[in-house]
């Protein structure tokens, strides 16, 4: 509570003194305005008004200037460095609200999100998901010689996994991945998966970047497809974002940027970026 009571604080200190003066401090008022502000930003995170936490948030405007006067008394104001994160800090806080303020000027249409929810539910018209059981092994003689003691039932799957499986994760869980769309998988892995019948033990391991895997398709179903409802407010806030994006982009096409090349920069060739890897690790 102490950290949002500052943060709430901090905020406040940036409003204008329109209201009565709840104290001062050398001559410099702190108003009720300020405090209402710091109330109304600790009730929005669930905090309770009243009385004593009024006087709590007074006493720490009392203490932040008491404190950013000396600091002004010092020259710390003068700072580069300071001035830099004030300049920051005050671009961040005029940006937020402007982009809360875009939020509510520009809400999301109930059609919007009927027609992304139609375009989600028809791209996931007939995917699966699969409950996969896998262990994975650095070599590939001990992963054959692995699956070849659980087909002949030396030892269960799950056994097998907790003891040689290098992947903690579902080594300990005896191989189970649980439930997941294959595309959550790198592609050696994934199209495993998605060739095996449900109930199969894979025949032979499969190779990844990690290692090499014993697979076993427990089960499979379609992809659960939530209601519009439960939907709702995910695909309202991605349009919601979405839109703040467009904006940003219109806005930054529409001004005048002139950018200055770094002293040295003409003269070396520019730095192409890092390949993404070709593979990814699979998502539990």
């Amino acid at each position: 509570m102490k950290r949002f009571i500052l943060l709430a604080v901090t905020c406040a200190m940036t409003v204008p003194a329109l209201a009565q003066n709840v104290a001062t401090v050398n001559g410099k008022a702190i108003t009720s305005d300020q405090v209402d502000t710091a109330v109304k930003t600790l009730v929005a995170r669930g905090a309770t008004d009243s009385p004593a936490l009024r006087e709590q948030i007074t006493e720490q405007l009392i203490n932040s200037a008491v404190l950013s006067q000396e600091a002004e008394k010092q020259g710390v104001d003068k700072n580069p460095e300071v001035q830099f994160a004030i300049e920051n800090a005050r671009q961040e806080i005029m940006i937020g609200s402007m982009m809360r303020d875009w939020a509510k000027t520009h809400p999301v249409s109930d059609e919007a999100i009927k027609k992304a929810y139609d375009d989600f539910k028809a791209q996931s018209a007939g995917e699966q998901e699969y409950q996969v059981k896998h262990i994975l092994v650095k070599d590939e003689t001990a992963a054959n010689k692995l699956l070849k003691d659980i087909k002949a039932k030396k030892i269960s799957f799950a056994d097998a996994a907790k003891k040689n499986s290098i992947d903690p994760g579902s080594g300990k869980n005896g191989g189970d991945l649980g439930w997941a769309p294959a595309e959550n998988y790198v592609p050696e892995f994934a199209e495993a998966v998605k060739a095996a019948k449900k109930g199969q033990l894979l025949d032979k391991p499969v190779k990844s970047q990690f290692g090499w895997h014993i697979i076993q398709v427990t089960d499979s179903r379609p992809v659960k497809v939530p209601t519009l409802e439960e939907a709702k407010p995910q695909i309202s806030q991605m349009l919601s974002q979405q839109s703040l994006q467009e904006q940003m982009k219109k806005l930054r096409d529409e001004a005048k940027i002139e950018k200055t090349p770094a002293e040295g920069a003409a003269d070396k060739p520019a730095e192409q970026p890092a390949a993404a890897p070709a593979t990814e690790a699979p998502k539990q």
